[in-house]
């Protein structure tokens, strides 16, 4: 049986478009409290790389009635403009939307063993604490950095109205 031009045409089309969009998605958003202040350290050429532990919390309903929290820890590596930014704004207890990706590193111990981390590295921050002697904080890659790529410098400016929440 031959396929018709127009079938076959939708095909490979089809088959163009699975190769493309199979490469996977790495999207990380949470809303959360930092578990302790920033660890802020510069890097060689005054880079600037943020570190903080988040937690995130959900409450539900069990069987019986019963609300349950359950919270998870998330560690957070900043860098560049938003590692600053960080460093000058952020502290334990502080609310924020982080937006970014996971990576996983790997090394070994002093015993040899092979030990791993996964981390969120962040490309977007917004500050959620009420406001205090200014205005929520929105710092997104545009201004601030995006990955490693980003800028050495963010701007403070008003939340973004298209939040996803």
């Amino acid at each position: 049986m031959e396929i018709p031009v127009q079938e076959e045409s939708l095909k490979k089309e089809h088959e163009h478009y699975n190769q493309q969009i199979m490469r996977g998605v790495n999207r990380v958003m949470l809303i959360g409290n930092l578990g302790k202040d920033p660890d802020v350290q510069f890097l060689e050429g005054n880079i600037g790389v943020a570190k903080f532990s988040l937690a995130t919390t959900e409450t539900f309903k069990d069987r019986t009635g019963k609300l349950i929290s359950q919270t998870e820890w998330h560690t957070v590596v900043l860098w560049r403009g938003l590692a600053e930014l960080a460093q000058k704004y952020l502290h334990k207890g502080s609310l924020v939307y982080i937006e970014g990706r996971l990576r996983t590193r790997s090394w070994e111990d002093k015993d040899g063993n092979k030990k791993f981390a996964t981390e969120v590295v962040g490309d977007n921050l917004i500050m959620l604490d009420k406001k205090i002697e200014g205005s929520h904080s929105t710092i997104s890659p545009q201004e601030g950095m995006e990955g490693l790529n980003g800028s050495d410098s963010a701007t403070v400016g008003e939340p973004s109205p298209d939040l996803p929440f």
